[in-house]
């Protein structure tokens, strides 16, 4: 489901209005901004745990919540890039971030999952989401890897997964697009074969519900893609009072510019 929020918008006459451009690049900083700011994840790094697992816009996400920038390349596992599905290099290979009272620790994986209590929180981004809120990841570990390791604890134990995914990868159904095929169904894959995992109890956060808590501003997808670097960019028409506007705004200036994401070597290369 989609991150919840409310607005208050106040006399819808006089509401202002602004269109705005976000390469994937620029949305993924967005997104990594609003994430911090959640107050289920600020209370989660300062008083409990916090695991922020691998992936591009999580290496996002963990520069803005601690400093520590690592090249999103690094902090990943599965990728598609230069036309292919692919892996990053396991040498120089980064796999996640786990915190306990604002410290790094270095438990592994499985345990830092069996340690989550009342109140922590998972970050994990996903690959695909739908007009419901459902998030899909794809994935090229055959036993799932980081879905198949944190979701049934989390979702038993009722532990709060917020998922940063940006718009430019909707699709009309995440259910209707996971279904009926996986790594041993598949004959032919242009590079890595993978899965999908469909996931419809995480709290998704897109560009619109972090301009909501961002800005306090109403958010639409109105079109998407582009040339000439605007390849996957989206453009968002913002409606809000001119002080909110005026604030998402230079939320989105201060973003502006931020520079595309470039694999150097993968697996495929």
């Amino acid at each position: 489901m989609f991150y919840p929020y409310s607005l208050d918008l106040g006399d819808t006459a006089r509401l202002k209005q602004g269109l705005i451009v976000l390469t994937p690049a620029e949305s993924k900083r967005l997104l990594a901004k609003a994430v911090v700011s959640l107050p289920q994840v600020q209370w989660a790094f300062a008083n409990g745990r916090l695991a922020v697992t691998a992936g591009t816009t999580n290496s996002f996400v963990l520069e803005e919540l601690t400093g520590e920038k690592i090249e999103p390349d690094r902090f990943c596992v599965g990728m598609s890039a230069a036309g292919m599905l692919t892996m990053s290099l396991e040498e120089g290979r980064i796999m996640g971030r786990f915190f306990q009272n604002s410290e790094k620790v270095d438990t592994p994986y499985p345990d830092f999952l069996k340690s989550l209590g009342k109140g922590d929180v998972i970050v994990k981004g996903a690959t695909a989401v739908d007009p419901m809120g459902n998030a899909g990841v794809l994935m090229s570990n055959p036993t799932g890897g980081a879905v198949g390791a944190m979701f049934g604890p989390a979702s038993a134990q009722g532990i709060s997964v917020i998922t940063p995914i940006g718009l430019e990868k909707l699709v009309p159904s995440v259910p209707d697009a996971a279904a009926g095929w996986g790594q041993l169904s598949l004959d032919y894959a242009m590079g890595i074969k993978v899965g999908m995992a469909s996931l419809s109890s995480v709290l998704v956060v897109t560009e619109v519900e972090a301009l909501a808590v961002l800005a306090g501003v109403r958010a639409r997808l109105v079109s998407s893609g582009g040339i000439g670097g605007s390849e996957g960019a989206v453009i968002l028409l913002l409606e809000g009072s001119e002080g909110n506007l005026d604030k998402a705004t230079g939320v989105v200036e201060g973003v502006k510019g931020e520079p595309r994401i470039e694999v150097p070597a993968h697996q495929l290369s």
